[in-house]
């Protein structure tokens, strides 16, 4: 008998979901060993006789359901470890991981698998998207056109079917696998640049919650990461509001003993590292819809503890801080493939709003006290013309507390060690119009409060508070 068949019946004996789950892993120890253990004529057999005597196993469609199960992990066992070690064919892994899964969704639709073996579920439906991506790697290096990852979508959402239609009591329902099987399901849609597809699982999921448990009561991992996904969808979408309720709440609970079921289906108490990387991607969108919504930055403090957003966000938020435009332009070109990459361009983009609320800010700073209420707008046009330098961050919690304000003196901006503006960059002139324009549209977004008196070319602004949320 294989360590495997030993692991397999003391999970079953003891129900331990979590043993179960691993046995069928693509990382198990013992998978060599299986594979070595038979051939194709004998391995039924061998499983019925290794499986036979079991109590739980009484049920001839439950048995059935195990032995289909067992038999088709041996042979993706066998593809992977003596089929070709040299130059595994991926496709042909892919096929038979599609197999497994087929005959899992059997063991809980025919076999009556009971709800703790949940974790069976997750892992062969996690190893099929890992194998999906491997196989489409494998292609595209052939030449080929990689299919296999889009497939696997189709068929991991058969798991997300069998969660969600499940009629047993809640105690003993495969629902409490729903949001584990939808996290994985918006990893892969992410994965194949759908978001579209994203979208309809938000579209889906509403119509199930009337007779499911609620949000809070799945595990935390579960929570988390939905939450996440649901916070980049609602980001990707410009509804930033939502954006950062949801993103706030997983970076909140993304916590040090947070369990990782999100990527694994075994609880695992996640390294420092792991959760870094989890508060890293939160952060990733968090930051930049945050500065959208409160106009806030984030403190050195904060970007010190990860210094890939340090890398990514730092000569932006310099540049906002200042009221560069200039520079602000040249950091959004220097990083801006990664911005793409990362989807957060656009949104980035947006935040020029706030260096040039900045920059008027200055100029209204630059006045005597007597006249920052009636200011000509050529002063402003001076001021667009002309190129600042970028800032240090502000301080305060997670988020700079002065709304990116400065009054400090000028430093250069860097990214990566090379300087994005020149210490004396050209003066560019702005049309009036455009000015005006410009500043129409700071009033209009209440970045300002005041109104243009185009008789006068100047600005009036308010005496209280010109510009929300600042010290002036």
């Amino acid at each position: 008998m294989t360590t495997l068949y030993k692991s397999f019946r003391r999970a079953l004996t003891t129900k331990d979901g979590a043993l179960l789950g691993c046995i069928f892993s693509l990382e198990n120890p013992d998978r060599g060993t299986y594979a070595f253990s038979t051939n194709h004529e004998r391995i039924r057999g061998d499983v019925e006789y290794e499986i036979s005597g079991l109590t739980h196993l009484r049920d001839e469609n439950t048995r059935a359901a195990w032995v289909d199960t067992l038999v088709t992990y041996w042979k993706i066992a066998y593809i992977l470890e003596r089929d070709d070690v040299a130059d595994v064919s991926w496709s042909k892994a892919y096929e038979g991981q599609k197999d497994l899964l087929l005959a899992m969704v059997r063991g809980y639709t025919k076999g009556n698998w009971p709800h703790w073996t949940l974790p069976v579920m997750y892992q062969i439906c996690l190893s099929l998207r890992t194998v999906a991506i491997s196989s489409d790697d494998q292609a595209r290096s052939l030449g080929k056109a990689p299919e296999h990852l889009e497939d696997a979508a189709r068929y991991i959402n058969k798991a997300f079917t069998l969660c969600i239609s499940d009629r047993a009591p809640i105690e003993e329902s495969r629902k409490w696998g729903t949001y584990y099987i939808v996290n994985l399901m918006f990893k892969t849609y992410f994965k194949l640049n759908s978001v579209g597809l994203a979208k309809n699982i938000l579209r889906v999921l509403p119509a199930s919650l009337a007779d499911m448990p609620p949000l809070e009561a799945f595990p935390k991992s579960h929570i988390v990461t939905f939450k996440y996904y649901c916070g980049v969808v609602s980001f990707l979408e410009e509804d930033y509001g939502n954006a950062e309720t949801h993103l706030t709440y997983a970076l909140n609970h993304c916590k040090a003993d947070s369990i990782r079921n999100k990527e694994y289906p075994l609880p695992q108490y996640l390294p420092a590292i792991t959760r870094l990387k989890h508060t890293r991607l939160i952060l990733t969108y968090l930051i930049p819809t945050t500065m959208l919504t409160k106009h806030k930055l984030p403190t050195p403090e904060l970007l010190s503890r990860f210094p890939r957003l340090a890398a990514l966000f730092n000569p932006v938020c310099k540049t906002i801080k200042s009221g560069n435009l200039q520079a602000f332009d040249a950091a959004l070109r220097h990083g801006e493939e990664e911005f793409v990459r990362r989807r957060i361009y656009l949104t980035l983009e947006r935040t020029k709003d706030i260096a040039m609320r900045n920059l008027f800010r200055k100029v209204v700073l630059y006045q005597n006290e007597e006249n920052r209420t009636k200011i000509p707008v050529r002063q402003f046009q001076i001021a667009m013309g002309c190129a600042g330098r970028g800032e240090e961050l502000g301080a305060g919690g997670y988020w700079g507390g002065n709304d990116g304000n400065d009054d400090g003196e000028h430093g250069e901006v860097e990214v990566d060690g090379d300087t994005v503006m020149r210490s004396t960059p050209e003066r560019v002139e702005v049309e009036v119009e455009e000015v005006e324009c410009l500043l129409a549209n700071m009033i209009y977004k209440g970045l300002m409060k005041g109104y243009i008196s185009r008789e006068r070319q100047t600005v009036v602004l308010s005496g209280k508070e010109p510009f929300p949320g600042t010290v002036v």
